[in-house]
């Protein structure tokens, strides 16, 4: 039984009122966090609570603390003076007499300004004459003499050898051999890990990344003799440093050996625990990682960077009634002391550190031969008859990347793991790929056709790194999208291919959807290009977003495009194969492209423009007779007076965009094919004279279309009358289109609202879609306006043109993955609403659906949007709540904590987001869908949002800073703020962090979205209120 405190009003503060708001700051969004990455010959300077100890007088100022003056002059032998210190004259003044006359100086006082004067004056003729390095920061120096580094402190006090975040590059490891030993009940472990080396650069030290563990001993192995060796720590950059007894010399290989001990962690990143229940209500333990991108370093002491790869021998020691599970096969399994069991696990291939897997547990697992390789799926015993779907595509999957790739996955086993605790989704480590619950297992009675799409693109993700980011891997996190771009784009190819059923195909909705997303992040001045420089462990977390993925998947649909599918499969099978368990950059990518095209185009040339930039292109469309002027800019959602879409900052971005001008226009009724646009300014002749086009077809390019508005007027005239002679793509994408304009002011509100009512015709999926993402955003900012009579128009006017769509959809025998996401769509934009006018009309209706539902039995497929209605009453959130506690499938108890998580109730709100917290009846795993889900609701989304505010450390500790979890909390309680005290709000709260928060670029893009809204609502709140006005009567 669960008790609630007794009810209360709602505080003043849940409401937002812009009545009598003050001006807003000016705030500059042309600052980016600024990103520099620290060359060899440059200095690194600590925090002001650091000391520093230098060797050498180094090109830089040190800190201006006194105390690490007096240090550093110390260590030089020189001697310290006090910068505070100041001649005490006594400075004879020159004042009045009492009657008020000027009273004239004392011969002593001439005397002595004098003498001050000419100490003045030969101080400056010395200054002039000696030459000017003498007061340089570094003095004279001898052409050959070099500078020595600033060298931060290591735990004990003494220097740290090593100034930079990245590793040296004077050795490089070749083979681990790792041996732990997890104690689940102590929830501890050991490790001894001795690692091979090859020295690149004579070097004293080694220095590799080591993080929370402690450090036992260590010893190195010198030409065939052990020497204990001292090790000096840094933590601020994950760092330790091996001091070697004598130099190692080029081209010499040593072996490191370590023991260390550390507990497993609280979080959901390197070596950590996770628990579940069993029927009988016990709680069982395991121990599971996921070291992407940085958290190698915290199971053992390693290179960890992506170009460090090397090979591993895994050896596990564990329970008897556990199982453990690595990368390879097990090889051999042996008694050991103390009744456990010592696995010892084959040697790897050649493999990145963050890749490297291991989990220790009670599993049980089904599995099927694939092309000779072993395929496993393994789930705790309460879920064992949820993995059957799982194990039946990974096979036919990997029978389509062994054929699409011609490279046979090289391993001899390939497992897939549901982890009860996991927050990643899932994890391509290498022959041992781990899932969230959610993602990988499929419950045929209580999970639908969409959860099961969902489990399909997610392990064809998985899938594809096993070829793109295990074989090949980027050399840095800045080509991060080398790997998950290529993931994102490949999941859609090989499900058209395996599973066209589940309508999740390049050519189907999803891929449009998640190009429209990538754009939208894209629009904004915090964007990124997408090959970015990254260096500090958050900067590489915060690369694991939209425009790492979705983006970097667009790319290359636009590519494989232009290039031909055969041409573009042939270029990716020769970068596989030329690269094949090596590191690369996106140039290497290009020039395989290059290796298969014809020589006309160079893809390199070409790409660099998409990659080195950020931001999409704004392509103007100006029809005059039988001429097509176009003009190319960037789209840029920039908050000012204006409507400027250039990025002052940059200058110009002209985009060698050969994809938007380089295939099919369609001209009327007729596809055009005219010549490639690599200019910012073109004109192109037809044949005949235009009435209207429609460019960027199905939406592949990745760029934004203005017609003008002319050219507008002829298209909203075409939908309402023929919308079908266009396809839903290019329908969806005019909706997406004419909403980014009004947004910049390039064309009205009233423009994008007369487009939209075109729907009251429209069947099929994609248009309705976009609309509803488009319009859901305007009633969310309106409705936290508490402008609530406003919102309950817009809400009529959605209903009144989606209604018989609605109705043709949702109570059929038989429905698509397609139509399934539109209803849900719309019935979770009505929420209340409904209840109201959606359900009631229906209960008259003679269906199988229906009758099911009356007797209680819920179409899965519609089970989340119901179970949100139902939880909006007290009675119906108790239901939920009980039927949470005792469902045992995930994405069942994922769609009721969602339905409970839509309650306008803040006592309840407050009670699950702490009882998730705390991990209680709740994971904490789910914390953030509740967060995120009660943000979209007006007071409860005030609610969320203090909650974050209040437990921002906690939130951190458990997800980790700039991890795409914080990434989506911040961005989910923020972006439908609009008004100026919210604004200042969330710049002060995120300026009180300093370095736990505020340097985040996902913090700018929080609050650059706040001021756009804000300009939004000043420019188009009125137009708003007069279309309604006029359409509906509106008073």
């Amino acid at each position: 039984t669960f008790c609630f405190p007794d009810r209360a009003p709602l505080p003043r503060n849940m409401i937002e009122n812009s009545m009598f708001e003050e001006e807003p700051d000016v705030v500059d969004l042309a600052k980016d966090p600024r990103i520099h990455p620290l060359e060899s010959d440059e200095i690194e300077y600590e925090p002001r609570s650091s000391r520093l100890l230098v060797r050498g007088l180094g090109e830089h100022d040190l800190d201006e603390d006194e105390e690490d003056y007096e240090s550093s002059a110390r260590l030089l032998g020189m001697s310290f003076m006090n910068r505070s210190s100041s001649l005490r004259n006594s400075a004879s003044s020159y004042g009045r007499s009492s009657d008020g006359s000027c009273a004239l100086p004392s011969v002593r006082t001439l005397c002595l300004g004098a003498f001050v004067m000419g100490i003045i004056v030969s101080v400056v003729m010395v200054i002039y004459f000696l030459p000017k390095c003498t007061f340089a920061k570094g003095g004279c120096h001898k052409e050959n003499q070099t500078m020595e580094q600033v060298y931060p402190i290591a735990t004990d006090g003494r220097v740290f050898p090593w100034a930079g975040v990245r590793l040296p590059s004077s050795v490089t490891p070749l083979h681990y051999e790792l041996v732990l030993h997890p104690n689940l009940i102590t929830m501890n472990f050991s490790g001894f890990v001795q690692m091979t080396i090859t020295v690149n650069q004579d070097t004293n030290k080694i220095v590799l990344h080591s993080s929370g563990l402690k450090i036992e001993g260590a010893a190195i192995t010198l030409a065939a003799r052990n020497h204990l060796v001292q090790v000096l720590e840094y933590p601020t950059h994950n760092q330790i440093a091996v001091l070697v007894p004598e130099t190692l010399v080029k081209g010499q290989n040593c072996v490191l050996m370590i023991n260390y001990t550390a507990s497993l962690s609280d979080s959901y990143s390197g070596f950590y625990k996770s628990s579940y229940k069993t029927k009988t209500g016990e709680t069982r333990w395991l121990a599971a990682t996921q070291f992407e991108p940085v958290a190698a370093r915290t199971a053992f002491p390693c290179f960890d960077e992506p170009d460090f790869k090397a090979t591993f021998l895994i050896k596990i020691n564990r329970e008897k009634h556990h199982k453990a599970l690595s990368n390879m096969p097990k090889n051999v399994s042996t008694p050991i002391e103390n009744g456990l069991v010592q696995d010892e696990f084959c040697v790897s291939v050649k493999m990145s550190t963050y890749l490297v897997a291991f989990i220790v547990g009670e599993l049980q697992n089904i599995s099927k031969d694939a092309n000779g390789t072993l395929v496993s799926v393994y789930a705790v015993p309460e879920k064992q008859d949820q993995i059957q779907y799982a194990l039946e595509a990974t096979v036919k999957l990997l029978e389509f990347y062994e054929k699409y790739f011609k490279i046979n996955y090289p391993l001899q086993k390939l497992d897939l793991v549901a982890v009860p605790d996991f927050q990643a989704g899932a994890m391509e480590n290498w022959g041992l790929i781990t899932f969230t619950e959610t993602t990988l297992l499929y419950d045929n009675e209580t999970s639908s056709l969409l959860d099961k799409q969902i489990v399909t693109i997610v392990i064809a993700h998985e899938l594809a790194h096993q070829w793109f980011g295990n074989l090949v891997t980027m050399k840095w996190w800045n080509d991060l999208w080398l790997n998950e771009g290529f993931a994102t784009f490949m999941e859609y190819t090989s499900i058209a291919k395996t599973f066209p059923d589940l309508q999740a195909s390049e050519d189907d909705d999803k891929f449009l959807y998640t190009r429209l997303k990538a754009m939208a992040k894209d629009s904004l001045n915090s964007s990124h290009p997408i090959s970015a420089k990254v260096e500090t462990s958050e900067q590489v977390e915060e690369m694991f977003d939209s425009i790492s993925y979705e983006k970097g998947a667009s790319l290359l649909l636009m590519l494989k495009t232009l290039l031909s599918e055969d041409v573009f499969q042939k270029g990716t099978i020769d970068y596989l194969k030329t690269y094949s368990y090596g590191n690369t950059k996106s140039d290497d990518l290009w020039e395989s492209m290059n290796k298969i095209k014809d020589k006309k185009l160079d893809v390199k040339e070409l790409m660099k423009t998409w990659t080195h930039q950020k931001g999409c292109p704004l392509v103007t469309v100006t029809n005059k007779g039988k001429q097509i002027q176009l003009r190319q800019e960037r789209y840029l959602r920039s908050f000012s007076s204006g409507s400027s879409t250039s990025d002052t900052r940059q200058g110009a971005h002209y985009y060698l965009d050969p994809f938007c001008m380089s295939l099919w226009i369609l001209i009327e009724k007729k596809f055009v094919r005219i010549s490639t646009f690599y200019s910012q300014l073109d004109t192109i002749e037809v044949a005949d004279e235009v009435v209207w086009i429609k460019f960027n077809l199905n939406m592949n390019g990745y760029y934004i279309v203005d017609y003008g508005e002319d050219g507008w007027a002829k298209l909203i005239n075409l939908l309402k009358t023929n919308h079908t002679i266009l396809s839903e793509k290019d329908r969806a994408g005019l909706i997406n289109n004419i909403f980014a304009l009004a947004s910049l002011g390039r064309v009205t509100l009233k423009q994008a609202l007369d487009l939209v009512q075109y729907l009251v015709t429209e069947n099929c999926t994609a248009p309705v879609v976009e609309a509803l993402s488009q319009l859901d955003s305007i009633i969310k900012m309106v409705e936290k306006r508490e402008l609530l009579n406003l919102a309950k128009a817009m809400k009529d006017f959605i209903y009144s043109i989606l209604q018989r769509g609605l109705k043709l959809h949702l109570f059929t025998e038989e429905i698509s993955p397609k139509e399934i996401t539109g209803i849900n769509a719309l019935l979770g934009l009505m929420n209340i609403y409904s209840v109201q006018v959606c359900f009631v009309p229906f209960l008259q209706l003679d269906s199988t659906v229906l009758r099911t539902f009356l007797f209680g039995s819920l179409p899965t497929d519609l089970m989340k949007t119901v179970f949100s209605v139902g939880a909006l009453t007290s009675d119906g959130w108790k239901f939920l709540l009980d039927m949470y506690t005792r469902a045992s499938s995930a994405t069942e108890k994922m769609k009721i904590l969602e339905a409970l998580a839509s309650t306008y109730d803040v006592r309840k709100l407050i009670w699950l987001m702490q009882e998730s917290l705390q991990e209680n009846s709740i994971k904490t795993q789910d914390l953030p869908y509740i967060i995120i889900t009660a943000s979209k609701n007006l007071g409860p989304h005030l609610c969320a949002w203090n909650f974050v505010q209040e437990n921002w450390e906690k939130l951190v500790q458990k997800f980790h800073l700039g991890s795409f979890t914080i990434q989506n909390i911040i961005t989910k309680t923020t972006s439908h703020f609009s008004t100026r005290n919210r604004l200042r709000e969330v710049q002060s709260f995120f300026d009180s962090l300093k370095d736990k928060g505020s340097q985040l670029r996902i913090v700018q893009e929080a609050i650059e979205t706040i001021q756009l809204n804000i300009q939004w609502m000043d420019r188009n709140l009125g137009t708003l209120q007069e279309w309604l006005r006029n359409r509906t009567g509106l008073s």
